[in-house]
């Protein structure tokens, strides 16, 4: 299983971008698929998670400005980024889990929020 995470870049406060984690696989066989992220000199940490059956769920940092969502059509997760802020820099990576508990990670993608 591979995962392509792309759509990172340079946003100025306040401005939206979209991220996007292309699946090599039928996403339908994930239990769950997330968005992480790990700014420098920090530990990674949940940003969105989707659940097979839809459910969503969200840090309390970007409740209200983050969405997640997919496409089991083309077996991608975006996420959504709206009213971004500084705080948000970090680099951003894709996951999935199987039910059986393995777990799958994408390569990272920069997200830089500036002026």
């Amino acid at each position: 299983v591979q995962l392509q995470a792309s759509g990172g870049g340079l946003v100025q406060p306040g401005g939206s971008l979209r991220l996007s984690c292309a699946a090599s696989t039928n996403i339908f066989r994930f239990n769950e698929m997330g968005w992480y992220r790990q700014a420098p000199g920090k530990q990674r940490e949940l940003v969105a998670i989707i659940t097979r059956g839809g459910t969503t769920d969200y840090a309390d940092s970007v409740k209200g400005r983050f969405t997640i969502s997919r496409d089991i059509g083309k077996n991608t997760v975006s996420l959504q980024m709206n009213i971004v802020r500084p705080e948000d820099t970090a680099a951003y990576y894709c996951n999935s889990q199987e039910i059986t508990g393995q777990i799958y990670w994408g390569q990272g993608t920069l997200v830089t929020v500036s002026s």
